[in-house]
């Protein structure tokens, strides 16, 4: 998994980039196959006024479906990249499930043909 972190109105430190990293790798391992890459970018918005105001947008590109974007302000940014990374992490699951549900795989198929002890349609099987 491809992962490029920038940051935007402050300058970002060894510790918020593995921070990032670590996140992903918990959240979105079990999705390795299907992610290409991962552009996190975090910025400040106010800058030096404070506030709610540390931004966190993941895109996530994903083979054969449209990519996940997620977007989350908070007051702490490493609570910004937590929620943010969660979020996408729930969010690609579902897209996943989607998927599933839409094309059932050629494996569930060949399993249903195989238990009932049929011969499988080789026209019906073949692409």
């Amino acid at each position: 998994m491809h992962i490029v972190t920038r940051a935007r109105g402050f300058d970002l430190s060894e510790e918020v980039r593995e921070h990032v990293r670590r996140r992903l790798g918990f959240s979105l391992d079990w999705a390795y196959d299907r992610v290409i890459s991962v552009l996190v970018v975090l910025s400040d918005v106010n800058g030096p006024r404070g506030g709610k105001d540390k931004r966190c947008r993941i895109q996530v590109a994903v083979t054969g479906a449209a990519d996940v974007l997620i977007d989350d302000t908070q007051a702490d940014l490493y609570v910004a990249i937590d929620r943010a990374v969660d979020r996408a992490g729930r969010t690609l699951a579902r897209h996943v499930a989607r998927q599933r549900q839409r094309q059932p795989g050629r494996t569930s198929e060949a399993r249903a043909v195989l238990l009932a002890g049929a011969q499988p349609d080789v026209a019906a099987t073949t692409v």
